[in-house]
């Protein structure tokens, strides 16, 4: 699960340097609220700078790539220490990082202030919170099963 998790976000920031532009959109949306409902009396959170916005999807990029290599890195300590119940344990520090990560990047990040504080549920053209969604229900049951203590007694 943990290999399959860095994979995924793998993926998703290789799809992000890659396409720029494509998720760039979503960001640039986002943070200036243009496409949030008209007369929207919280508009003064609404961020104009280019400048912020590459920054905050460089953020986002760093990330995710950040939470891939923790996730590559702990799935296959986990797998190289397979059979040793103490060491494979000890292993689950960094791939429990990296879902970390990806649970902050996804339910803090987008979830809450991009959607809550940016207003993103109220756009029909940049809302990523059902995406979002998914990963944090992903995210948290490859953590649920992760985070269960490993021992000889069950071998």
């Amino acid at each position: 699960m943990v290999l399959s998790f860095a994979l995924y976000a793998s993926l998703v920031a290789l799809g992000n340097i890659t396409d720029y532009n494509a998720n760039f959109f979503l960001v640039t949306h986002v943070l200036t609220m243009d496409t949030t409902f008209a007369d929207n009396r919280s508009m003064w959170r609404a961020i104009e700078s280019p400048f912020i916005h590459h920054a905050v999807y460089g953020m986002i990029i760093c990330a995710e790539i950040a939470i891939a290599a923790c996730c590559w890195i702990g799935g296959l300590r986990l797998y190289k220490n397979i059979d040793d119940p103490l060491a494979f344990n000890q292993a689950k520090r960094i791939p429990i990082l990296g879902l970390m990560l990806g649970f902050l990047l996804w339910f803090t990040g987008f979830m809450t202030i991009g959607g809550e504080w940016f207003l993103m549920w109220q756009s029909d053209v940049a809302n990523a919170q059902q995406a979002a969604f998914r990963l944090v229900i992903i995210i948290a049951i490859v953590l649920i099963f992760l985070v269960q203590p490993d021992d000889d007694s069950h071998v």
